[in-house]
């Protein structure tokens, strides 16, 4: 399997180098030439499996210059049950046509840790099989749950640095710990004074630099990412869409064949996406419910075919949605406009240059074929984590509290009662005091320390406080400096030791 840019000017790469460059040389994303089907039988038979199997069975479709082996390998140390438990993704039945596929029982509480996880085995492997001698600087701009994901992925992983930027008033008090404790020779944490934006913008400018590029690689170094932009990141969330739907027929939630719908909260678009590909190699998917907060830029563009980012980024209860530039949909624009490259460079250098651009109405149908869109304001969001507490005794994170509202408002709009899979992306644990003032129990504001606002919320729900955050209270602050977003690639030198 071979790999093309979204953007038409770089050549085909091999799967090993798709993942060691992270992004194209001409600013584009990797995507596979082409994308195989999978028999229903074979999906269905999916849930007598081990999760790493599931796995495997996925990767080895794309990528195919590892052997079998390599990613058995890969995929055992990854979904171990020290780190998983004894289900990296169990679906929980909610309601009567409602379940939610819990993605957050890994390492450091949220679905990153599913592709971040395996990432760095199938990243070190890639330096072997491209022949490349170079150390690789894993750059990560994250909203809240992909720094602290990637940072334990790759902690002292060899011939890695790990570099993480995050702005530093747009995270959860928990989500901040998480990263700024993290232990490591190789880690290195950033805040950012702005936004998600100005720091995956600024990542995106640092791989675009080919001087700075340049400079690095003398110095013995080369750029990867550790976002969803990398296909590394992103293969591995096509498996627990396969997983659970074989689950579901298992557990005679539905059908064999029977088509289901997604709720996924989404941001960067990377999570959805990895639904999309599932259903385009032969997942029964009826369609996909595009859940966005405040930043309701997705909404809108799904809605009306403009993409317009020229707006304010609202800082909401559901931190790690706050984006305004959802890279991986030009993955989707890509496979919809019928790998038109040179349309899609012409849009995403409009939305550098002008903020916005516009599909033409054939694609923007395209898309609401398979998106339903819709947002949920920071009320919304409270008061369903305070009623699927109060009527089914679950309880949500603010990410999937925006899913499951946008879920209902799918059916109240359109009468469809088809069973409904809401992904749920963090743990409860990770925003106590939202949880906590959505169940009636608290006021959502930050008074209490998170550790306090865990013992409270446990005490609540008689949910274990997890050991993961728990260890965070004696965890020292290893990483301290908060920077402008112009000077990011300064410190990344200052980093390496360049100078």
């Amino acid at each position: 399997m071979l790999f093309i840019s979204t953007r038409g000017q770089s050549g085909k790469v091999s799967s090993a180098h798709a993942i060691k460059n992270g992004l194209a040389s001409d600013g584009g994303l990797y995507v596979p030439q082409r994308f195989p089907e999978i028999p229903l039988e074979e999906i269905l038979s999916m849930h007598a499996l081990p999760y790493e199997q599931c796995a495997v069975k996925i990767l080895s479709l794309f990528l195919t210059d590892y052997r079998p082996d390599e990613l058995t390998d890969c995929a055992v140390a990854a979904y171990s049950r020290e780190k998983f438990g004894p289900d990296p993704a169990p679906l929980r039945k909610v309601c009567d046509r409602t379940d939610v596929l819990e993605l957050w029982h890994g390492p450091t509480m949220a679905f990153k840790d599913i592709a971040l996880q395996i990432l760095p085995h199938l990243m070190t492997r890639a330096q072997m099989k491209t022949g490349s001698e170079t150390r690789i600087v894993i750059l990560a701009a994250t909203s809240g749950d992909t720094g602290k994901a990637a940072l334990e992925g790759f902690a002292d992983v060899p011939g890695t640095e790990i570099i993480v930027f995050y702005p530093e008033d747009g995270v959860s008090p928990v989500q901040k710990l998480q990263m700024v404790t993290q232990a490591g020779n190789n880690t290195r944490v950033f805040g950012i004074n702005g936004n998600f934006d100005d720091a995956q913008r600024g990542v995106k400018e640092i791989f675009s630099d080919a001087s700075l590029a340049k400079e690095l690689k003398e110095c013995g170094w080369v750029f990867s990412s550790a976002n969803s932009i990398n296909w590394g990141r992103l293969a591995p969330q096509i498996t627990y869409y396969f997983k659970s739907y074989a689950d579901a027929v298992a557990n005679e939630r539905i059908k064999p064949g029977e088509k289901v719908i997604f709720a996924v909260p989404t941001g960067n678009f990377g999570d959805i996406l990895a639904g999309y590909y599932a259903k385009k190699m032969g997942l029964p998917v009826e369609r996909f419910i595009c859940a966005s907060n405040s930043n309701n830029v997705l909404t809108d563009f799904i809605n009306t075919g403009i993409y317009n980012k020229v707006r304010p980024l609202n800082k909401t209860v559901s931190p790690s949605m706050d984006i305004l530039v959802s890279s991986n949909l030009e993955r989707l624009l890509f496979d919809l406009s019928d790998n038109d490259a040179d349309q899609i460079a012409k849009w995403m250098e409009q939305l550098n240059t002008e903020g916005q651009y516009q599909v033409s109405q054939e694609l923007s149908e395209r898309v609401r074929d398979l998106f339903f869109a819709a947002w949920v304001d920071e009320e919304e969001t409270v008061e369903t984590i305070g009623s699927v507490y109060n009527d089914h005794e679950y309880v949500l994170d603010p990410h999937t509290a925006v899913a499951w509202r946008a879920a209902q408002k799918y059916r109240l709009l359109t009468s469809d009662e088809r069973y409904i899979i809401v992904l749920s992306t963090a743990s409860p644990y990770k925003f106590c005091n939202t949880v906590l003032k959505g169940i009636g129990k608290g006021d959502g504001t930050d008074t209490d320390s998170p550790f306090d606002a865990a013992r409270r919320l446990s005490e609540a729900t008689e949910m274990p406080v997890p050991k993961q955050v728990s260890l965070l209270e004696e965890a020292a602050i290893r990483h301290k400096d908060v920077i402008d977003a112009g000077d990011m690639a300064i410190n990344i030198k200052k980093a390496l030791g360049i100078s």
